[in-house]
């Protein structure tokens, strides 16, 4: 009979453990604002999805949520250390992008539409551009590629490569659509150009393909030319750069379209089907920013 009492004893036991473990991670899955000390980590603070991140938190009344400001390496490390640890972690992000194709990933839902539909990267250019550097111009207005193109190149830096080796590399991996880009264009050699960029993974690699073909195909001495996004349009709209193919839009980068309009010529976008928003692992039991407030 004794053996019996302490048979029952010990499930009840184990019962008991096992339902307060079931509570508690319950619990913890329910507070992921104090779990992330209710910290949403950003990137640099130009960016134009730095402003849609700060709005937001305002307009969906995220009255105890702080935006912190980095960059985007500091963002990525952030989100490596959390995921290896399968802790929650929230983040600004954006596709193209390679840690979408590292790790398992998903936006947050966003019913108030403030991160806007989804963007286009365009090529913006100096005012007179056409006549200075015509073969350039001509290049730029072709150049157009795919977010899977640029992947591969993202991936390739990531894995170890440097940008101009991975761009190189994609160069002649990719030799029919390089030459539709340059057919029948003269060349220019040792005509100087800038092009300006902001250190997002995808910046770095459309800019770095841009700048060997120019060099390679074409002649071209370029200059990179490492900015964040303010002095980027404003060294397009002064002259002081020649070209970006990093202005996303129509959301992201309106603000300085809006006060340089006039200042530089748009070619169209050179890559299509972007998106931006806050970004989670899938691990997280949190679909939609509006649960921010709750959770």
């Amino acid at each position: 009979m004794r053996n019996k009492i302490k048979a029952l004893v010990l499930v009840s036991l184990a019962a008991v453990t096992v339902i307060t473990g079931c509570s508690k991670q319950v619990s913890s899955e329910g507070n992921i604002g104090s779990q992330v000390h209710h910290e949403i980590i950003g990137i640099d603070p130009g960016a134009g999805l730095m402003k849609q991140a700060a709005q937001a938190i305002n307009d969906y009344d995220l009255k105890d949520w702080k935006l912190v400001e980095g960059s985007s390496a500091a963002m990525t490390a952030a989100l490596d250390k959390a995921y290896k640890a399968k802790k929650p972690i929230i983040i600004t992000g954006w596709t193209p992008h390679w840690m979408f194709a590292k790790y398992e990933l998903k936006y947050l839902n966003d019913p108030k539409g403030v991160f806007g539909k989804d963007e286009q990267i365009h090529t913006i250019v100096r005012n007179n551009l056409k006549k200075d550097a015509p073969s350039a111009y001509t290049m730029l207005d072709r150049f157009e590629w795919t977010p899977e193109e640029m992947a591969v190149v993202m991936s390739a830096i990531i894995d170890g490569k440097k940008p101009e080796e991975a761009a190189a590399a994609w160069v002649k991996d990719n030799a029919d659509k390089v030459d539709g880009w340059v057919k029948d264009l003269a060349q220019e050699k040792s005509k100087k150009l800038k092009l300006a960029y902001v250190a997002w993974d995808s910046e770095i690699a459309s800019t770095n393909v841009v700048k060997a073909v120019l060099e390679e195909k074409l002649g071209y001495k370029v200059e990179m030319l490492q900015v964040e996004a303010g002095p980027m349009w404003a060294g397009i709209s002064d002259g002081s750069a020649d070209a970006i193919v990093a202005a996303w839009l129509p959301t992201t980068h309106q603000d300085y379209y809006d006060k340089y309009k006039g200042k530089f010529e748009d070619l169209g976008p050179n890559l299509n089907g972007t998106k931006l928003g806050l970004v989670v692992p899938t691990y997280m039991n949190i679909n939609s920013i509006e649960e921010l407030n709750s959770k």
